[in-house]
């Protein structure tokens, strides 16, 4: 099933908090001279057109990044995610959004690598053409579970994984928890961050179960709820899923997530989870 497209959602709530964690993860990495390897399971098109129609139909980024653009006393961790968001529009006008490759890519070297998988044939093509020189960025048509037995353990031996499917068939819930496992197994010191989406609590706790089950360890959990999680009107919310995360983030989280809730809530009900599924 190819049907999803994360242009009808881009800059919303969810791709705040997927992009805020990988804006941490990757300056953590960029402390460091050595390079690092970056492989991303889901990749979408990169860069996302806010004026088009798709964008558009129901300006999700409008009650997201909107909201956070004009802000003055942001966190520190937030700021600088939104350096990122301004540096694509310099004239302070919201038109495009970067996706995580973009995230990543801001923070890249010249001696670091990105390999970015995506299978729907046209978000495929636009993505290669963002990315055209193969020395940075390896862009590839397929399903990213299976690079992640493919091309882990990274030659850089430091590494970060984000694998955020879209969820559409329940076997993506499966088969995030297999790779996560697979991946671990074959590099254990890499950071890996999955997002998932929160439609109910039932299935979202089903996968944080399916998570904790297995032996990997140091499992930091970052979820933000912007309403009531059971009613019947889509996604209220999204977590992510962080393994050997960088050691300021639990602290940094304590104080940007709170922030988050109060700027992205839509009614009284808006929550967030900062807790260690399972400790080192």
């Amino acid at each position: 099933m190819l049907s999803y497209r994360h242009i009808y959602h881009a800059g919303n709530h969810a791709d705040i908090l997927k992009h805020l964690v990988v804006s941490q993860i990757c300056r953590h990495f960029v402390k460091k001279d050595a390079p690092f390897f970056y492989l991303d399971t889901h990749a979408g098109i990169g860069m996302y057109e806010l004026a088009s129609d798709q964008a558009q139909l129901n300006k999700e980024f409008d009650t997201g990044i909107g909201r956070l653009m004009s802000k003055s006393d942001l966190p520190e961790p937030l700021e600088q995610y939104l350096d990122i968001v301004k540096s694509l529009n310099p004239n302070e006008i919201l038109e495009v959004y970067p996706g995580s490759p973009k995230v990543v890519d801001y923070y890249t070297r010249q001696k670091d690598k990105l390999h970015l998988c995506e299978l729907h044939p046209n978000d495929y093509l636009l993505l290669a053409s963002l990315f055209p020189k193969k020395r940075k960025a390896n862009v590839v048509k397929e399903n990213g579970f299976g690079s992640v037995k493919a091309m882990l353990p990274p030659p850089q031996k430091r590494g970060f994984v984000l694998m955020d499917p879209p969820y559409e068939v329940k076997k993506d819930y499966q088969d995030v928890v297999k790779a996560l496992q697979e991946g671990h197994k074959r590099f254990s010191q890499g950071t890996y961050a999955i997002w998932y989406p929160v439609l109910n609590r039932r299935q979202a706790d089903s996968l944080l179960d399916a998570v904790k089950k297995t032996e990997v360890r140091n499992i930091l959990l970052l979820e933000l709820c912007i309403r009531e999680t059971e009613e019947k009107r889509g996604m209220a919310g999204s977590g992510m899923i962080i393994v050997n995360p960088p050691w300021t983030l639990e602290k940094e989280a304590q104080e940007f997530m709170p922030y988050l809730q109060n700027t992205l809530a839509e009614d009284a009900n808006a929550h967030f989870q900062i807790k260690w599924i399972t400790p080192e």
